[in-house]
């Protein structure tokens, strides 16, 4: 069943205070949600953006919380279960990035748990705290996952944030099929899985061929309108999807001279990240 409004609901999004996160949240916001709930490490920001979307008329309510940590998520969560009570909307947003360096040149192994504890883990553990009470309600429910095209397809200096994303993408997915399977079909999860988004946390990362960085606001749209109508995986953009169906079609030698052709195989070569 579509979701047409998030208007009455409430809405949890976490890496909130910047980027996609603030943009998911001002669409709440925007839309009348009964409840809009900000997780995010960065306190200053944070407390800038609840501001912000207050003055915009949000009911808006704003924990710091670090999701690499599952002490701090169920901590928050049992915050919110009492201050603000059951979530309707989860966007597990938060996400990092560490690459331009061969796995075997990895200087600091701590970016590997963290990379995994914040892509991987967190997604699920935060989806913990509030599922249960999602699938006891009767009220429809939705749960949208930030994935990554580079759970699709492999990618060279970018290793272990492959691999996070590989584990969340199939993750979600599972889920989805197991509320299905279950008969919850009042709660419905959704998988989005971007190429380069311009937040910053991509900077110097290559262009693609046919693949310019995508715009925030963008991947935000489709990704609300679809979480709304209770679509399964959303893949951008379009070059993603072929790249995609390609990578499953073509033998593996053939496959690796495509992508390094198009660029994928070179796009984190010159990657900076954020500053």
């Amino acid at each position: 069943m579509k979701l047409e409004t998030v208007a009455g609901k409430r809405v949890l999004i976490t890496g909130a205070a910047m980027g996609l996160g603030r943009l998911f949240a001002e669409k709440a916001v925007a839309e009348g949600a009964d409840a809009v709930v900000l997780w995010d490490i960065n306190e200053l920001a944070l407390r800038e953006t609840a501001a912000q979307l207050t003055a915009a008329g949000g009911k808006v309510h704003h924990y710091v919380v670090d999701v690499s940590s599952q002490d701090s998520i169920r901590e928050a969560g049992e915050a919110v279960r009492k201050e603000v009570g059951g979530i309707d909307i989860l966007v597990n947003n938060a996400g990092i990035v560490r690459g331009n360096t061969y796995f075997w040149e990895t200087e600091n192994r701590a970016d590997i748990d963290k990379t995994m504890a914040i892509n991987s883990l967190a997604p699920m553990y935060v989806t913990l705290e509030f599922l249960p009470g999602m699938v006891a309600g009767a009220g429809q429910a939705r749960v949208l996952n930030i994935a990554s095209s580079a759970g699709l397809v492999a990618n060279p200096r970018m290793a272990v944030y492959a691999g996070s994303k590989w584990a969340a993408l199939g993750w979600s997915d599972s889920v989805r099929l197991e509320l299905e399977q279950a008969g919850h079909d009042h709660v419905k999860v959704t998988t989005v899985c971007p190429t380069y988004i311009n937040t910053g946390m991509f900077d110097g990362a290559k262009g693609i061929l046919f693949t310019p960085m995508l715009e925030q606001h963008d991947v935000v749209d489709t990704s609300w309108s679809e979480m709304k109508k209770g679509g399964a995986l959303v893949v951008l953009p379009w070059t993603s999807r072929m790249n995609r169906a390609l990578t499953g079609l073509l033998p593996i030698k053939v496959r690796d001279l495509y992508l390094n052709a198009v660029g994928v195989y070179h796009s984190m070569d010159q990657f900076t990240g954020r500053k």
